[in-house]
């Protein structure tokens, strides 16, 4: 899907970034910014409303305006009253024709306004009782809150899969404005044509078979399940290493250290690599054999984008947006049952041709994810929203 001069000519986009600090939603900001650059329209102006930790990462444009009001840089309940009492002048200030608040909620009364959903979290009490009684879970009942009240008032709301759709309007029930499908796109540098695949009697202690898990350790990331499963497999005989990639929640934290004690208290086989940088991580991917994916709560996984692109076989929960984002290119287990999480990984790293296959199948469905077409998408439905208003 392209966009023409005339879509979007004499337009004046803002975007509230506010609550935008790190991960996916950043990620996503930067992307569909730098994507809107190859499109030929002099006559649009973005004005992007953020911290300066998140506009420093987008690069600089004739037509983009960076806004960091000095209120952006303190608490959340600053930030918030910001949002509701200024941010609708500054908007009127800079000639606005919508404001796009991608974080997912907003108390801004300036209109026509568009949100996203991209946390599935408050939605789901199941995977929010995980926390208990904790900050983090009233939290969530705030984000709940404030994201229902925002979907119902907001004349547009984009979601990434029509999992998440199907998933919040059982909630939400009817919502005011129009809704739209718009995944998240992946970058060109994870893109990595499938390896032949070698049978696993090719593998050794010395040149091991290596399972990566990017992803925040996290109670719905169930890091501890997988280090069981793989535990029985090097019980077995099989020489393989799983890898850890990502930031960790303490609570979860301490579930994961339960188990590598329990499974791996010489710290033979499991390596904890933490945080990487963004930019580096398709490195991380090349140097590995199989993909794990095995969270129980997920909006749009870009993670799992990312290991479909490396070409990588990969073993995924079974839960959420998965299914429909990998289809039959996947093999899935239930990310609580270690048992399952085992026998996925075990047939496939058995079946050298299957792993094979499905690398390449999911490599190819990954391909349909791109950044260019999520924000051409995204500045069309933007358009469309303008366009109904005015009406």
């Amino acid at each position: 899907m392209e966009l023409s001069k005339g879509q979007l000519k004499e337009r004046v986009i803002g975007i509230d970034a506010s609550n935008l600090r790190r991960g996916g939603g950043v990620t996503h900001l930067v992307e569909i910014i730098t994507a809107l650059s190859s499109v030929e329209n002099t006559s649009l102006r973005v004005v992007i409303w953020g911290c300066k930790e998140t506009l420093d990462k987008i690069a600089e444009y004739t037509w983009l305006i960076k806004r960091t009001p000095n209120e952006l840089s303190k608490g959340f309940i600053i930030r918030a009253i910001w949002q509701r009492f200024k941010l609708p002048r500054e908007a009127i200030s800079e000639g606005c024709d919508l404001i796009f608040a991608p974080g997912g909620s907003f108390s801004c009364s300036f209109r026509p306004i568009v949100t996203m959903s991209r946390n599935m979290l408050p939605f789901e009490w199941c995977e929010a009782r995980r926390y208990g009684f904790s900050l983090v879970t009233l939290r969530l009942i705030l984000l709940r809150w404030l994201q229902l009240k925002s979907f119902r008032s907001a004349n547009g709301v984009i979601f990434l899969t029509k999992y998440a759709e199907t998933k919040v309007l059982s909630v939400a029930k009817d919502l005011s404005g129009i809704t739209s499908i718009i995944p998240h796109g992946l970058s060109s540098r994870f893109c990595q044509k499938p390896k032949k695949q070698l049978d696993i009697v090719q593998y050794s202690d010395e040149n091991p078979f290596n399972i990566v898990y990017v992803s925040i350790i996290d109670q719905y990331k169930h890091q501890w399940n997988v280090v069981e499963a793989v535990a029985q497999l090097r019980k077995e005989g099989y020489p393989v290493i799983l890898h850890f990639v990502g930031p960790s929640y303490p609570a979860a934290q301490k579930k994961l250290t339960y188990a590598l004690n329990k499974f791996d208290k010489n710290n033979d086989w499991v390596r904890c690599h933490g945080e990487v940088p963004y930019e580096e991580l398709h490195h991380i991917y090349k140097a590995s054999h199989l993909g794990i994916f095995a969270s129980s709560c997920e909006n749009m996984p870009n993670i799992l984008l990312e290991t479909m692109a490396a070409g990588l076989p990969i073993a995924c929960s079974n839960r959420g947006p998965m299914p429909e984002i990998m289809g039959s290119s996947g093999e899935y287990f239930d990310p609580e049952i270690p048992v399952e999480i085992y026998n996925v990984l075990q047939h496939l790293i058995n079946n050298p041709v299957l792993r094979l296959k499905n690398a390449n199948n999911s490599f190819c469905r990954g391909q349909q994810y791109s950044w260019s077409d999520c924000s051409a998408k995204t500045f069309a439905f933007l358009e469309r929203i303008i366009v109904d208003y005015k009406k």
